[in-house]
């Protein structure tokens, strides 16, 4: 694995929580992307960030990471800037998908991440909901890579009450 992470101590607490640059880097966030679509085996999730430029860059890498699970074809609903009651409240409207949310706090350069991870019933994902599987996966270095270009999934962009600016909403270029 390029750049390791102690699994045990980053991905707890319902996602990955580290200080940046340190115990987590940009690829962790395309990491938990991969491995919610294919340990939860679904083919949609919602997505948010908090806004702030560390959030913006973890959020893209997870979107990339979920849209480049195997074979999964994976369809990622980006809120961009939502906090986690508006996630919620997609996620329910969009049938019961699971969803993501990365925030950031600290000074720029010194800031704790936080991506955590929700399953379809908008509850934290813990142990037995599929956090643990998550962390062995990549600890293991099994992150799910593309089966082939055909399988790629996309962004689309979900409408949400609190829209953001432009230059907020961290969109994928």
């Amino acid at each position: 694995m390029l750049n390791p992470i102690d699994t045990d101590k980053v991905i707890r607490d319902g996602g990955a929580h580290g200080r940046f640059p340190g115990e987590v880097h940009e690829a962790v966030g395309w990491w938990l992307g991969a491995c919610l679509v294919t340990e939860l085996k679904v083919h949609r999730i919602a997505v948010a960030h908090d806004g702030r430029a560390s959030s913006v860059v973890f959020f893209q890498r997870l979107c990339r990471g979920a849209v480049n699970a195997q074979h999964y074809t994976c369809t990622v609903l980006s809120l961009r800037v939502a906090d986690e009651d508006i996630l919620r409240r997609a996620m329910d409207e969009l049938g019961g998908v699971p969803g993501a949310r990365v925030s950031s706090s600290g000074p720029d350069g010194a800031e704790t991440i936080s991506i955590i991870l929700y399953g379809a019933d908008g509850k934290h994902l813990d142990e037995d909901t599929g956090l643990a599987a998550i962390r062995r996966a990549i600890a293991l270095d099994r992150v799910p890579i593309p089966v082939n270009a055909a399988a790629k999934g996309r962004v689309e962009h979900y409408p949400h009450p609190v829209e953001a600016s432009p230059t907020e909403k961290g969109d994928l270029q």
